[in-house]
């Protein structure tokens, strides 16, 4: 275990990832019958694929408010010194 806190969008990045691997195994799953002759899955199975761009999304959402928070803090700093 890491002793570093957690900082905002630690927790987004780390959903999104779980959400974006779930999305690449179905993905995975739903071509290899495809390419192995056998019958396709339903198309359930090719709604759970998008998972892969909703994780990525969420993801970037992640980021994105961690960038905001770092320059958050950095504003606060360089005015405290000021």
């Amino acid at each position: 275990m890491s002793s570093e806190t957690p900082r905002a969008g630690d927790l987004l990045v780390r959903a999104g990832a779980v959400v974006f691997l779930v999305g690449a195994v179905a993905t995975l799953a739903t071509v290899a019958p495809l390419f192995l002759g056998a019958d396709p899955l339903p198309p359930a199975a090719y709604f759970v694929c998008m998972l892969m761009g909703v994780g990525f999304l969420v993801s970037g959402a992640g980021v994105l408010r961690s960038i905001a928070e770092q320059r958050r803090q950095a504003r606060g700093t360089a005015d405290s010194a000021a």
